[in-house]
């Protein structure tokens, strides 16, 4: 069966066979053919030359004969010097076509050699190698073949080798030759392939010297430990060891996707530990002694690794200026730009957190495109507004969370028409209070992001260097945005499912999940740092009542409202959720008995004082029983404390029953006083002298207070 391979393998050695001037069968061709000309020449000279000694000797013989007159004799002897002229003219004018012929011979060997160094260039660019590498590598092969004093044909298979050695690697896919980090077992087998492959494609030149194995069998190694076929030692073809030292030495040298240049001296190191295991030592000793010389030959021929690294070194240009990157710096782009979509589509694939997910988008719009700031804007529930999730660059803190108005501005115009705009003012895009950071811009670009054809926002670059952003950058740019905005859509669902798995829906806090994960990491910091911890249960007084009266859309209401009272009576780093019904929980940290006293005191007071207006003149109100406990008075775990301060809660609910059924009957003195209701939970009330502020709170041995300003009214065990 014809497998892709073999078709690349055919075409390619094809193609190689019908250019290449390393053909000893074209060469000949062309050489008979010289040969045929020069031949061709010698026997028309020798045909002119017997013509002409014939015609004199006719001439001198009919003059004798008929004794003619001096002046025939002179037209004779003009004709003769006629004929000499001719023939003279002709081996000129052959002289000319056979000398042009050689230029063109040479000219066109000349220009497939050059051909089959830009191919073999061009194979290493897919590999993010430099232009150099098989030059060096030839002239390092070459070098080491000379000194070990090898037959032409050996030279010659080195020669050739070196240039086509890793032209296997165009059955290799991109994003293995091209990827950063070390290779899984499973792409080290795939790339292990390109030996072999190399050697079937130049299998089909028919090379009259011994090229195929110099290619097959250079990452054999002395040992037996190396591919394809595990050759050991001098059963390893001696070309082949000559150019797996030439190029292990290069490639340590040059800087790959994976990891920078090796330096001279390291690069050495490595050959002497891999002498007698890898490369065969013979051959590692003679490249080492003779390494200056052949280094000086590589300067020459300016393929030096210092000028190499220089060329890489140079800024991209950019508008303004004619010049265009070299084919191999193009064709790197190329392959860069695939496995760099590859990876995206990996990575995005594996990130649910926006964070990250925007963060990875921006870095690799970073690898293409230019910028100075970026900046992700992700539209809100509304559609009128889309806000800077996410901010890479220049001014980050200034314009992270920036806000932008649909049809306003630069960003505001993409997002109102789908339609991407470039090399715009980005003044337009900074209000009054950042247009200072606006006028440090001179050139923008920004694009929608659409997701299943829904958009979602827009992202937007700004630059301070460049003057126009070009085709080409937002060709990259929509490329890649593409490819991320179903991540970032996936993202901002995953976010809004998480926040609704970890936040109650009605007032917006934190939920029982929440609350019992923050719980964990304040008491784990509190076990740190040694310092206590309270946790208050509060739950609402009359609420019920006010579902009964106003309706469950008031009640959800009041729900809505105290828990913004009680949120505003916290500290910033305080925690407050809604654990369920009317119940909420707070967990204060770094918080001691007489500070909870006050903020109790302080959230009784807020609740009592709000009403809601539920009508023209009509107003619903709550209180709240609030009972405390900490840690590590009352436990060490979330259920040992929640359910310490929920008994205190209780207990302060009776006490906040009693004292208003105390209130009534001194109001009306025949109504009958309610007792305690079910949820009391059968708690022993002490007998009350005075009903001013009451609050709970929960000292050492489980006590719960009931007091006012001036002193205790009454105390019971919680327990």
């Amino acid at each position: 069966m014809t497998t892709h391979g073999d078709e690349l393998s055919a075409t390619t050695g094809e193609w190689i066979a019908k250019s290449s001037p390393i053909d000893n069968r074209s060469r000949k061709t062309k050489m008979k053919h010289f040969r045929a000309l020069e031949i061709g020449w010698q026997s028309k000279m020798l045909r002119w030359f017997v013509l002409g000694i014939a015609v004199m000797v006719l001439a001198f013989s009919i003059i004798q004969v008929f004794s003619f007159s001096f002046s025939n004799i002179v037209v004779l002897a003009i004709l003769i010097l006629v004929v000499a002229l001719i023939s003279q003219h002709l081996s000129k004018v052959h002289s000319r076509r056979l000398e042009q012929q050689t230029k063109q011979i040479s000219e066109a060997s000349r220009i497939h050699l050059a051909t089959v160094e830009a191919l073999a260039t061009a194979i290493d660019a897919r590999d993010q190698v430099g232009v150099g590498h098989v030059r060096r590598t030839q002239l390092y092969a070459v070098g080491i073949g000379t000194v070990l004093g090898l037959q032409e044909d050996e030279v010659n298979a080195l020669r050739t080798g070196a240039l086509l050695h890793d032209i296997g690697k165009l059955a290799v896919p991109d994003h293995i030759l091209n990827k950063p980090g070390r290779l899984t077992p499973a792409e080290m087998e795939k790339i292990k392939i390109h030996s072999s492959v190399g050697a079937a494609i130049l299998e089909t030149v028919g090379f009259q010297y011994p090229v195929v194995p110099t290619v097959k069998y250079h990452h054999e190694c002395w040992d037996g430990s190396g591919y394809p076929e595990g050759l050991k030692g001098s059963n390893i073809p001696l070309t082949a060891r000559i150019l797996t030292v030439a190029d292990a030495y290069d490639t340590l040298r040059g800087a790959r996707p994976f990891r920078s240049a090796v330096s001279r001296e390291d690069a050495c190191n490595c050959l002497r530990a891999g002498a007698g295991t890898q490369f065969d030592p013979n051959i590692v000793s003679t490249f080492l002694r003779n390494l200056r010389s052949f280094e000086t030959e590589v300067d020459s021929n300016e393929l030096s690794y210092k000028l190499e690294a220089d060329k890489l070194n140079v800024p991209e240009t950019h508008s303004g200026e004619n010049a265009i990157p070299n084919y191999v710096e193009q064709i790197k782009r190329a392959n860069r730009e695939v496995f760099t979509l590859y990876e995206m589509a990996r990575d995005f694939s594996s990130s649910l957190n926006l964070n990250e997910t925007l963060s990875l988008f921006t870095k690799k719009v970073a690898e293409f495109v230019p910028f100075d700031t970026c900046i992700v804007y992700l539209l809100d529930e509304t559609n009128e507004f889309a806000t800077a999730a996410y901010v890479d660059g220049k001014n980050i803190i200034d314009l992270k969370g920036k806000q932008v108005k649909v049809g306003e501005g630069a960003t505001g115009y993409v997002l109102e028409t789908c339609k991407p705009v470039e090399n715009v003012d980005p003044a337009l895009d900074f209000t009054v209070t950042d247009v200072e950071i606006g006028q440090n811009y001179v050139a923008m670009a920004s694009l929608p992001l659409l997701a299943d054809e829904k958009l979602i926002g827009a992202v937007s670059l700004y630059s301070s260097e460049i003057a126009i952003y070009e085709e080409e950058h937002l060709r990259l740019l929509e490329t890649i945005s593409r490819i991320a905005a179903d991540a970032i859509c996936k993202s901002v669902e995953h976010a809004a499912t998480e926040t609704y798995a970890l936040t109650d829906p009605m007032t917006g806090l934190p939920n029982a999940r929440s609350l019992q994960i923050h719980f964990e990491k304040e008491l784990a910091r509190a076990k740190r740092s040694g310092t206590n911890l309270q946790l208050l249960v509060l739950d609402l007084d009359g609420f019920k009542a006010v579902n009964d009266t106003f309706g469950h859309k008031a009640g959800d209401k009041m729900l809505k409202e105290i828990s913004r009272v009680i949120r505003g009576e916290l500290r910033d780093y305080d925690f407050l959720a809604r654990y369920g019904g009317d119940e909420f929980v707070a967990v204060i940290p770094d918080t001691e008995g007489a500070s909870v006293i006050e903020l109790c005191r302080r959230i009784e007071t807020a609740v009592n004082e709000f009403a809601l207006p539920t009508g023209e003149d009509t107003f619903a109100r709550v209180g709240v029983s609030i009972g405390s406990s900490g840690y590590p008075a009352h436990g060490g775990t979330f259920d040992q404390l929640i359910i310490s301060a929920d008994k205190a809660m209780y207990l302060t609910k009776a006490l906040h029953q009693q004292r208003n059924a105390k209130w009534e009957e001194s109001v009306s003195p025949k109504a009958v006083p309610e007792t305690t209701d079910s949820d009391s939970r059968d708690t022993k009330i002490e007998k009350i002298t005075e009903y001013d502020i009451i609050i709970p709170a929960v000292f050492e041995n489980d006590v719960v207070v009931e007091l006012d300003e001036s002193h205790i009214l009454s105390y019971s065990s919680v327990n």
